[in-house]
């Protein structure tokens, strides 16, 4: 009997690793591409204005976006630590977390360009939200398929997983303050991701 192509696909976490972050660093890169100094500093000479002014606002998604980026990447690095091995659907739904790390860039340019305004800011949050519900996805269908290595206890997947819906969580209460105004929401989303990234011991009692 012929062996089901499903079976053998995607099998390897070392490619699919290698694959991430390579897409990763493309992401990374691409955000600073968008910022460039105006053409306008040149033509009057008034750079110092044109810098502070005109371009340092840019700096601000720019930011927001790098530390995303960096979180989700650590987060994703442990999951594809505690695989023992990968298979064709698993590979598939890591795709699709990368597709939505593409994604970054994209909602990044959007929000500096329009970073007064509320609907740029719910772009942003669904890019946050197909980046972490990608990330459940993989965890909870590599328990099931029984693709963890042995010393992932339950607890420790289900630390993992209450992780990923506590930030998700705080995301939307985020993005909810836009109704009040977008900076006060970026400005949120600006703190939980430094929480993350300095691990500060209040955010941790609070997500896990």
């Amino acid at each position: 009997m012929p062996t089901p192509y499903s079976t053998i696909a995607g099998q390897s976490v070392e490619r699919l690793a290698a694959l991430s972050d390579g897409v990763f660093a493309i992401a990374m890169t691409l955000l600073v591409l968008d910022l460039r100094v105006p053409a306008a500093a040149a033509l009057h000479g008034d750079l110092f204005r044109h810098v502070f002014v005109v371009l340092g606002p840019r700096f601000v998604p720019y930011l927001l976006s790098f530390m995303t980026l960096g979180i989700f990447w650590i987060a994703q690095q442990t999951q594809l630590n505690h695989f023992a091995r990968s298979d064709r659907t698993l590979t598939w739904i890591q795709l699709g977390f990368l597709l939505a790390v593409t994604l970054i860039p994209f909602s990044t340019t959007l929000l500096a360009e329009y970073l007064g305004y509320r609907l740029p800011v719910v772009a942003y949050w669904i890019n946050l939200v197909l980046l972490g519900g990608a990330l459940f996805a993989s965890v909870r269908y590599a328990d099931r398929a029984g693709l963890l290595k042995d010393v992932v206890t339950p607890e420790l997947r289900a630390t993992h997983e209450r992780r990923i819906v506590r930030f998700q969580i705080m995301y939307a209460l985020g993005v909810a303050l836009c109704i009040v105004s977008s900076y006060l929401s970026i400005a949120f989303l600006i703190l939980l991701q430094l929480c993350s990234v300095f691990d500060l011991r209040f955010a941790r009692r609070l997500l896990g």
